[in-house]
């Protein structure tokens, strides 16, 4: 088999065999397939797609291209969570404690944030001590004992989606439904969890620019797990303005503690309860999605969510005083308020541009090599739908860097004011399930 023929026959349009697809899969991961015979073929996926057959078999070579995570010795059913990113998306730091408060088993890997703020690990290491390399057997041990672990993906996990991804990051193959899905999928797949549930996000400040483009995907993800026999669903929820007040790390993490004391942000309640009632169904704890609702909202108020949160660090070597007292978080030199200049209702907050505001601001890296700041961020005041009069403080900036002024601006412009009351919709627009 040669791989020119690989390119040609998907470049013509024709469906690849399972046999093309894991011979790339396996030429591309050892290296007898270069860069640019593999960027030839994502860019005539990217023109002429794949079919489900196609999409299912190179998520399953990606998954078993090296590792995969055997959770069989952990007790019950193992119930996985992905976002597809976004901005002040801390969900997992209150999502976790709490479905495993309810007697789910989260085994999760997570991974580092690069652009907008740190990635889960980053915002879990602002509690100092905190360690996310953990072995496979203390991993499983560690959801046998307690119900839950978020630790890093390991090496020898999905190396072909590695390589994959940064080879379609400077090839102008990044946007394809069949790649982004299979890459998402096939990390997920090879964690090993049982279930899988899928945030997947639109609007300015995610990938997916579009409710129909972000159910295009969540579509063929969910397609692929129960093509391979994983309970898959997938939520999709709202990215136009950030999630919750916060972001930035320490911030996010103060906002998730507050979350399980029942003192969180309308939205990023809401989106908790949601995916949390739907993940505790696919655990089988619950039979109806009413039922995981009050269950979740029981966990928050009988203080059993918090108390899982802070099971979790300490298992994980964080120091739960933080949690307990998160005035000990360090705190930002410069606290500068962005005030309005008119008067108005919030009638769009672009995620997109606080997102980035935060990153100059050093909550976030612009390449992995950049040090996060995790102090750093912006706490929003006011959110779409709220009234604002003019004087009054929309955002407020932390940061321990000087010449921000541009800063400053882009994240009061980032607000767009109305005359008029505005609609406020839910944050969870659709659920796509088998």
């Amino acid at each position: 088999m040669r791989m020119v023929d690989v390119i040609e026959k998907k470049r013509d349009g024709q469906e690849l065999s399972d046999e093309e697809i894991r011979f790339f899969i396996k030429g591309y991961t050892d290296g007898s397939i270069p860069d640019y015979q593999a960027s030839s073929l994502a860019m005539a996926i990217v023109w002429r797609g794949m079919s489900k057959r196609e999409i299912a078999t190179l998520t399953d070579a990606m998954e078993h291209s090296g590792e995969t995570i055997d959770l069989s010795s952990i007790k019950g059913v193992k119930v996985d969570k992905h976002s597809t990113g976004g901005v002040g998306d801390k969900t997992s730091l209150a999502l976790g404690p709490l479905v495993a408060a309810c007697g789910a088993k989260l085994a999760k890997m997570s991974g580092r944030g690069l652009g907008h703020t740190g990635g889960t690990l980053d915002k879990m290491e602002s509690v100092p001590g905190t360690s996310i390399a953990i072995d496979e057997k203390r991993f499983i041990k560690q959801v046998n004992d307690i119900g839950i672990a978020i630790i890093g993906q390991t090496s020898e996990i999905d190396p072909a989606d590695k390589k994959l991804y940064s080879l379609r990051d400077v090839t102008g193959t990044v946007e394809s439904i069949p790649l982004i899905a299979s890459s998402i999928m096939s990390k997920k797949l090879a964690s090993g969890a049982d279930t899988i549930l899928l945030d997947v996000k639109f609007g300015s400040g995610a990938f997916m620019k579009t409710i129909e483009q972000a159910k295009e995907l969540a579509t063929t993800m969910v397609e692929i797990g129960d093509s391979l026999k994983r309970d898959t669903r997938a939520i999709i929820t709202d990215m136009d303005e950030p999630l919750g007040l916060a972001v930035g790390n320490s911030l996010e993490v103060k906002e998730a503690i507050a979350t399980l004391h029942g003192q969180g942000p309308k939205d990023f309640v809401e989106l908790v309860t949601e995916a949390g009632a739907i993940m505790l169904e696919q655990a089988k704890i619950v039979k109806t999605h009413e039922e995981g609702v009050k269950r979740i909202r029981q966990a928050i108020d009988d203080g059993s969510g918090f108390k899982k949160q802070k099971e979790l660090f300490a298992a994980q070597g964080g120091d739960i005083s933080y949690l307990d007292h998160p005035e000990k978080f360090p705190v930002a030199r410069r606290i500068l308020p962005i005030k309005a200049e008119t008067t108005g209702f919030v009638s769009r907050i672009d995620s997109m541009t606080i997102g980035v505001s935060a990153m100059k601001l050093g909550a976030g890296r612009a390449t992995m090599k950049d040090v996060i700041d995790m102090a750093a961020g912006i706490v929003l005041a006011k959110k779409v739908g709220d009234h604002v009069a003019k004087g009054e403080v929309l955002a407020t900036a932390y940061t321990n860097k000087e010449g921000i002024d541009d800063v400053l601006a882009d994240i009061h412009e980032a607000f767009e004011l109305s005359d008029k009351e505005v609609i406020v919709h839910p944050i969870v627009h659709a659920y796509i399930h088998k």
